[in-house]
């Protein structure tokens, strides 16, 4: 069901992405270039075409075995793919690089070692969820309060690290690393505490930290929060937008979503919600934030940020909860709006007014975001399938892709290659031209 206010004029603001030192990277971060999980049409990738087709016998351009365990999403710069594994226990978290036009595994180095990792109690997270985010000559990755580090990206030489950002992650981190202009900031939402930090990227010094404000309002007669706070964990990672002007960066968590000014930590407005275990990145265009709220209601709305403060639940412009996701993240496309729910619902909406164009089903499981290129948008389940699909205001099907085993990971783009992490290997599929004999 969609609730949905009238939208003044005033609510129609300027927005727009900030990435100025990424915009032409290959796939530099968790949901690529813009933390929008699309290709850029305005960037010399945007003739680029990615495979409709492959297997593991077809469009093939190399595989190769990824060992131990992990959920982040491989990052592309530069000729290299990196990523994060960790022991399925925890102790050993590690960042391999790949030569993104052979497979050659290029680097494969312990970071961090945990003596006590805290159990995960289930298999929906690990321990090497959070992706990298990397920039010219320098990766920065990040397993939680488990570890932060900086590697030298052409020789590999660790040039800082830093552990001194605790948090009781409870079920694993996912938070994704960020950068903006000389920080590199951390979201830390654990069952313990809860706050965003950001670090000098030159250095991993602390430049500023600042604890989420919401009340999570789940005490029980003994003062102590509720299921030892599991209400207050979050594994969302935040997103840089320009409005009006001004720089702010959109920050999903439990029980709220908040804006802050990036630079100096300070929070400017605060929107509170229902849910918990925040997990998809908002994503924004139209004057508007969209922002999946996580699990229990798993709830969509649309906002505007330029408001100051405690916002009321009636700056919220719609908001649906049919079939929402809990984890993967949405796209917006020319007006549209795409989600992919856990269980496979997939939706497209009206950005503007929240009317459902179409919905349809998909068969399988999801976790993975969806990325978009050159018109197509490519879902990737927990088996290993991918769909591809065509944008626009009919549902259309255009592909489906089967390898051996299931993703977690979102996938990431560079140039003509698409690039997956199952749970057993890193593929780079690329369109094979045969030259004539």
């Amino acid at each position: 069901m969609i609730r949905q206010r009238r939208i003044c004029t005033c609510l129609l603001v300027f927005l727009t992405v900030f990435a100025p030192a990424l915009v032409q990277a290959d796939w530099p971060a968790f949901r690529g270039p813009l933390g929008t999980g699309m290709v850029p049409a305005s960037s010399d990738r945007a003739s680029a075409t990615l495979p409709l087709h492959w297997s593991e016998t077809q469009n093939l351009k190399w595989k190769v075995p990824v060992p131990h365990s992990g959920f982040s999403t491989p990052v592309v710069m530069d000729g290299r793919v990196w990523l994060t594994t960790a022991t399925l226990e925890g102790h050993d978290s590690f960042v391999l690089c790949v030569d993104a036009d052979t497979g050659e595994v290029l680097l494969n180095t312990r970071l961090f070692h945990a003596d006590d990792p805290e159990p995960l109690g289930n298999k929906v997270n690990g321990y090497a969820s959070p992706s990298p985010v990397v920039e010219a000559g320098r990766v920065y990755v990040s397993f939680g309060s488990y570890g932060t580090a900086c590697v030298d990206s052409k020789t590999f030489d660790v040039l800082w690290s830093h552990k001194d950002l605790p948090c009781r992650h409870y079920r694993g981190p996912g938070s994704s690393p960020i950068l903006f202009k000389n920080l590199l900031i951390l979201t830390m939402d654990g069952v313990d505490r809860q706050y965003v930090a950001a670090l000098n990227k030159m250095t991993g010094k602390v430049v500023w930290k600042t604890d989420r404000t919401v009340d999570y309002k789940d005490l029980d007669v003994t003062g102590n929060p509720r299921r030892e706070g599991d209400f207050r964990k979050a594994y969302a990672t935040p997103l840089i937008v320009t409005v009006q002007g001004k720089t702010q960066m959109i920050s999903a968590g439990s029980k709220a979503v908040y804006g802050y000014d990036p630079l100096t930590g300070q929070e400017l407005w605060t929107l509170p919600h229902d849910d918990y275990s925040s997990s998809a990145s908002p994503v924004f265009g139209d004057g508007l934030a969209y922002v999946l709220t996580g699990f229990g209601k798993a709830e969509l709305f649309a906002m505007p940020v330029h408001g100051k403060g405690s916002l009321l639940e009636e700056t919220i412009v719609w908001r649906t909860r049919k079939g929402m996701p809990r984890t993967p993240s949405p796209l917006l496309i020319e007006g549209l709006l795409y989600t992919l729910a856990d269980n496979g619902t997939l939706t497209c909406l009206d950005a503007v007014t929240g009317k459902e164009v179409w919905g349809e089903r998909l068969k399988g499981k999801f976790a993975a975001s969806l990325l978009y290129a050159n018109g197509h948008i490519y879902c990737v389940d927990q088996e290993g399938k991918t769909t591809v699909l065509k944008a626009g205001r009919a549902f259309a099907v255009l592909a489906e892709n089967t390898l051996d085993a299931g993703c977690m990971a979102s996938p990431a783009a560079s140039g003509n290659a698409l690039f997956l992490r199952t749970d057993t290997h890193l593929y780079c599929i690329e369109s094979i031209v045969h030259s004539p004999e």
